[in-house]
């Protein structure tokens, strides 16, 4: 048995991985798509959603060697492990439990010994009571207006998230009915042009501000925090702040100093990582204040519908985890670092940032979950655009440049379907055949002989080849409902998840956002000092003092 800090670039199953790169790159794209047989094992189907891996630079044999690979590093039983509530997240010895936060009514999964469902699904009434007299109107504003305007405040996890389900929603043709009248606007940046943008248009007679800050200090959100509460009181008075300022927060002792009723807080737990909690209040919260819980609530079994099917089914059928492991062959395997999210739906042009997120937070890691300094790469640069947009921006580079993976996302059915009179095709017709195209124009590309015979001039012939085998997946949703964005975002949460399981990272910690934070510290005193006592500029390195001097010099920023 190889120890528990053995890493997983040396077991026999990666060793064999490695050797099989050879067989791989003798290999075209043109030849395995030709084998339908080869095809027809590499989709599968669950709920009505396609996955079409064929068009990845693998085998048959690739895939039973990736299964392999899943077996050597244990990926069952460290599923198992999360899913029991185990402090998997060892280096902050904490649960990861974010599928708790969308389990049935009746399920039973345990932290420290203790059933979480019951509480969670005690915060997830409470948000529908409370949302609910938001949006009737039974609770009002300190003038007696109804709240119809809604501002969330949280900067990463609270933040990408939540604005990825709300963008994917608008359109939703029942979602939108339900948000008639509402508006919802998140506030992320310090930069004060954020605010500016967010406060714009909006009333504060009419605002309910929902401040989320796990333990009230996150500095970017608490400055913003305290500048709307100065919008708010300098409009409507102190005692407003209880009115029209709610928390998502366990600092309850900060929640009530900062001027919030205690009582309008709703919690979350230290299982929860902020870019795993938009099913927590985090995200439930402020869509449910826009949407209505009961759409919220399919949002939320459309995620627990993909958390049942990442527990319970086999490997060689299982969605996450064959894009999991599809993962760690592109990247350390074949050497690809990137990866494009290209969904053809303008709906989830906030997804890829979400994702981006989740993905390199995650598994941006250098060591292994015991410290050890990892000899192979991990984690991809994510990066995407809604298709077609993405085609006339940095499509170039993945035909013709450097080769990228690329997930293909679609679905059957528009959110908002057009067809104009004498067009050849519909409006979704037009952007879906993009989808199909694109996968097809990287994989076989396009050869000299075949310029050749369209008579292209011989010295366009090396512009205008395409040298195909570039991987791509293709994932074909039935529609855009509440339900489906959830399957999604569940889907990439886990194949992440089981990324760093293979590779043998914590994808659930994040000490590399530490150190910014605490040099923005030491310049945050400089600035104070020098602005208000005329502080000289010290302890900074030549470049550094360079750049403050300049700002100091040339700031407008008024005299403390």
């Amino acid at each position: 048995m190889a120890s528990s800090a053995a890493l997983i670039c040396e077991t026999e199953a990666w060793k064999d991985l490695k050797g099989h790169v050879e067989d791989i790159k003798k290999t075209h794209l043109r030849d395995l798509m030709s084998d339908a047989h080869r095809c027809e094992s590499m989709m599968l189907e669950f709920e009505g959603l396609l996955l079409d891996y064929s068009r990845q630079r693998a085998t048959v044999e690739t895939v039973d060697k990736l299964l392999n690979l899943a077996k050597a590093a244990q990926l069952s039983e460290k599923i198992s492990r999360m899913f029991n509530g185990e402090h998997i997240n060892s280096t902050e010895n904490r649960s990861v439990l974010h599928v708790a936060l969308r389990a049935p009514k009746d399920a039973v999964i345990k932290a420290d010994g203790k059933n979480v469902v019951p509480e969670v699904w005690n915060v997830l009434d409470k948000i529908k009571d409370f949302s609910e007299k938001i949006r009737s109107g039974s609770w009002v504003g300190a003038t007696g207006k109804p709240l119809k305007d809604v501002i969330a405040i949280g900067i990463g996890g609270s933040f990408l998230g939540p604005l990825f389900v709300h963008t994917a929603l608008q359109t939703d043709p029942e979602a939108a009915e339900c948000a008639k009248g509402r508006q919802l606007r998140f506030l992320a940046n310090i930069d004060p042009v954020d605010v500016a943008r967010n406060t714009n248009g909006l009333n504060p007679e009419t605002t309910l501000v929902v401040v989320v800050s796990k333990t009230f200090t996150t500095a970017e959100t608490m400055l913003n925090a305290r500048t709307l509460r100065e919008w708010i009181t300098t409009a409507l008075g102190a005692p407003a702040v209880a009115k029209h300022m709610v928390a998502v927060s366990t600092n309850l002792a900060l929640v009530e100093k900062f001027g919030i009723d205690p009582n309008n807080t709703f919690a979350f737990w230290d299982w929860v990582g902020g870019r795993y909690s938009v099913c927590s209040a985090v995200g439930v919260l402020p869509l449910s204040l826009q949407y209505g819980f009961s759409v919220v609530e399919k949002f939320l079994k459309g995620a627990s519908s993909i958390d049942q099917h990442f527990q319970s089914t086999p490997f060689e059928k299982n969605v996450p985890v064959l894009l999991g492991l599809l993962s760690v062959w592109n990247v350390s395997f074949l050497g690809y670092p990137a990866r494009a999210i290209l969904p053809y739906s303008q709906a989830l042009e906030k997804f890829a940032p979400h994702i981006q997120q989740v993905s390199m937070e995650s598994n941006g890691k250098g060591v292994s979950i015991d410290g050890l300094p990892l000899p192979f790469e991990t984690g991809e640069i994510d990066f995407g655009e809604p298709g077609t947009n993405g085609q006339h921006s940095f499509y170039q580079l993945i035909h013709q440049g450097r080769v990228i993976p690329c997930d293909f996302i679609g679905t059957v059915k528009s959110q908002q379907p057009v067809y104009l009179e004498g067009e050849v095709v519909s409006n979704h017709d037009e952007l879906m055949s993009n989808f199909f195209a694109q996968p097809d124009a990287l994989a076989y590309g396009k050869t000299p002989e075949q310029l050749q015979k369209e008579n292209v001039s011989e010295n366009l012939i090396p512009h205008k080849t395409f040298t195909g085998n570039r991987p791509s997946l293709s994932l074909l949703l039935p529609e855009l409902s509440a339900y489906n964005v959830g399957q999604l975002l569940a889907i990439y949460e886990h194949r992440v998840a089981v990324q760093g399981f293979v590779w043998g990272i914590n994808s659930f910690d994040q000490w590399g956002v530490e150190l910014g934070k605490v040099l923005a510290t030491q310049v945050r005193k400089q600035l104070h000092g020098s602005r208000t006592q005329g502080a000289a500029l010290e302890g900074f390195n030549y470049s550094t003092t360079t750049l403050l001097k300049r700002y100091l010099e040339t700031s407008s920023e008024p005299k403390m």
